[in-house]
């Protein structure tokens, strides 16, 4: 026999070897070491204890008032925003307040009042004006949902207002459908004219003042108004301090 292996027999000695070591690499006097997974909690979702209907208006005007504290002071809740406020409001919704305001992107009523879904009946245009929609959608808020406040809310430096004094300064007309919400802010010019301090904040609020007036003479809204149900107030917002004055 030659002393030399063949291939055969070397693949099969080093073949033997292999199944040694693998057999040695798992025998019960082997240190294994076994890496432990840690799966983190499922967090918790925080369920909300559901807030009593709010149906008298000077309960309501007190929400408001506390819920802008918060919101100057940094303090806010941010109510009614969990997932089983949101499944019950897609049955039915009983807001406590409507706010009538300006369109302008740095006074959301709901950030402001630190409030959440279905707490207020928001109605914003240029201006917080009232036509004939914007009446029609206080109407609705009052007579079909229950709404026992309304708030007319103007805030500090009004474009609209602002735009309105500048057209009837420069005896120009404003360009497309603006004509319309200067024509609605114009009869507030001379009113706030009247009164002693600043032309452009007096202008804005009685333009405030001249859509409570709009609102109160609505024939739907008589009765809750006369029974006390109802109440229509104007609040004034501050841009520089985030406080909702209300008169």
């Amino acid at each position: 026999m030659s002393d030399t292996f063949t291939q055969r027999a070397w693949f099969g000695v080093v073949g033997a070897g292999a199944v040694a070591t693998l057999a040695g690499c798992g025998s019960p006097t082997s240190t294994t070491t076994t890496a432990t997974i840690t799966v983190p909690a499922t967090p918790e979702i925080a369920i909300e204890t559901p807030r009593p209907a709010i149906t008298n208006p000077d309960v309501a005007l007190k929400q408001l008032t506390e819920g802008n504290k918060r919101f100057v002071d940094a303090q806010m809740q941010h109510p009614d925003q969990d997932p089983q406020r949101r499944v019950a409001l897609a049955k039915s919704q009983q807001p406590f307040a409507v706010i009538l305001t300006c369109s302008d992107s740095r006074l959301p009523p709901e950030v402001v009042f630190d409030q959440g879904l279905g707490d207020l009946f928001v109605v914003r245009v240029a201006g917080n004006i009232v036509d004939a929609a914007v009446l029609g959608s206080i109407e609705y808020a009052v007579g079909h949902l229950g709404t026992p406040l309304v708030v007319v809310m103007s805030h500090q430096s009004c474009g609209a207002v602002s735009a309105t004094l500048e057209s009837l300064q420069h005896h120009s007309a404003p360009h497309g459908a603006v004509a319309a919400l200067v024509t609605a802010i114009t009869p507030a010019v001379a009113v706030a004219e009247e009164r002693p301090g600043d032309r452009l904040d007096n202008t804005i609020r009685t333009n405030a003042e001249q859509s409570r007036a709009a609102i109160v003479k609505s024939s739907e809204l008589k009765g809750p108004l006369n029974s006390g149900a109802l109440k229509v107030v104007t609040a004034y917002y501050s841009l520089d301090t985030g406080t909702a004055t209300f008169s």
